[in-house]
């Protein structure tokens, strides 16, 4: 591949934005830095439920866990932005034929990325309103039925938006199976 750089005004400007691409690095460098916080936030909780689990009672390990959980769908969340978006926006990985490539990392684009990110999401909201009604049925949680109903509506929002999402991107990209 030959790539010589242009030397027209006009040329000059569009290889100018086309490289500006690889401004975006270094957010995903920073989203790198985020999930070994996450990861160190992972090890920290589950020491803590391990070695003070005989003072937790039923609930608190429900609730310990299921953080537990959460902390993992965010990792993968940023994962998935990571990956994702570096490949579809700054430059390709190249990790063709690699035995640990993802199998969505093969057709991954904008829209397949935009829905992923909200089904993410979803699970994500989705855990955290397990949590608020398993805090919530508990004598000494502090919600109030307002909260907790403010939270069930965000998390339906959430599920209607990905829902729309995948919608979406299944109508302006049918498969063959639609018959089109």
């Amino acid at each position: 591949m030959n790539v010589s750089h242009p030397r027209t005004p006009a040329g000059m400007i569009g290889w100018s934005i086309f490289a500006s691409r690889w401004v975006q690095a270094p957010l995903y460098i920073g989203l790198i830095a985020a999930q070994i916080i996450y990861v160190v936030k992972f090890w920290k909780e589950l020491v803590h439920l391990v070695v003070d689990f005989s003072s937790f009672d039923e609930n608190a390990i429900m609730l310990t866990v299921l953080g537990l959980v959460d902390v993992v769908m965010i990792a993968n969340l940023l994962i998935m932005v990571i990956i994702g978006g570096y490949e579809t926006f700054v430059s390709r990985i190249r990790m063709d034929n690699h035995p640990d490539q993802p199998e969505w990392l093969s057709h991954v684009n904008a829209n397949v990325l935009k829905v992923k990110l909200a089904m993410a999401i979803v699970g994500i909201s989705s855990i955290h309103l397990l949590k608020t009604f398993i805090e919530y049925g508990t004598h000494e949680s502090e919600l109030t039925s307002t909260e907790v109903m403010w939270q069930t509506i965000i998390h339906m929002t959430f599920v209607l938006s990905a829902i729309g999402l995948a919608y979406i991107d299944r109508y302006l990209s049918p498969t063959k199976d639609d018959g089109l």
